[in-house]
């Protein structure tokens, strides 16, 4: 498999891809400059049916592949670069956090269910980036990121996009952030939050202005002393 090197240089991260007679494959229009016997390759025409999905994911069409032997280097960013390891498992990532994969990842789309699809404001069509198979995964973020385990019945509340992945298990839903249906007016906390229920793990990019909770109850309890229920 290939491999992936985060670098930094004066404030700006950027990411390396060291390929040896292997094929790697990033986001449209992220190479910076490559050296060695690279050859990429991009689909001209894709199918109806990818570029539907891309759309209505607000994801980017082309993906292309670069294979060979040598070393391609990504466009830099004041942000960050996280790298998952998949070993034979699924991820489901927030828009725009996708960046770089190594040629065995499978990538494709998720489509969330149409109620919260609904709550989430996305239409009937809610689709995100899938991840699959074994190799590595690169991701943007806007700075360090946290690994969160969740047990089973364990549940995470989030406010925003704090959450930039989550494995495939774990449960995703929209949740009102108080219990009274009006008092989300005066609560400050937008009209819905997100709530993700384990078992699984997921990735947290918090910024400042983010905040998230972790109700170590079970889902009995959520549902007697929170009412937090999915």
């Amino acid at each position: 498999m290939a491999e992936f090197e985060v670098h930094k240089l004066e404030g700006m991260q950027f990411v390396e891809i060291h390929l040896h007679d292997e094929t790697a494959r990033a986001e449209a229009g992220a190479l910076s400059y490559m050296q060695g016997d690279i050859t990429i390759h991009s689909r001209l025409f894709p199918s109806l049916l990818s570029v539907i999905r891309s759309l209505l994911a607000d994801e980017a069409i082309y993906r292309p592949t670069y294979t060979g032997t040598g070393v391609v280097t990504l466009e830099s960013s004041l942000g960050g670069y996280h790298i998952l390891e998949l070993l034979d498992e699924s991820w489901i990532l927030e828009r725009g956090a996708y960046w770089a994969s190594d040629g065995t990842v499978d990538v494709s789309f998720h489509r969330e269910g149409i109620l919260t699809a609904l709550e989430a404001g996305e239409g009937l069509v809610y689709l995100r980036t899938r991840v699959s198979g074994r190799g590595k995964v690169v991701l943007t973020t806007k700075g360090p990121v946290e690994e969160v385990r969740l047990e089973s019945g364990q549940a995470m509340i989030a406010e925003g996009r704090s959450v930039i992945a989550r494995s495939a298990e774990v449960r995703f839903r929209m949740k009102r952030p108080t219990r009274n249906w009006l008092g989300r007016l005066t609560a400050g906390e937008g009209w819905w939050l997100q709530a993700y229920e384990g078992p699984g793990r997921i990735l947290l990019n918090p910024r400042p202005y983010w905040r998230y909770w972790v109700l170590a109850e079970k889902r009995a309890d959520v549902d007697r002393r929170s009412r937090a229920t999915f």
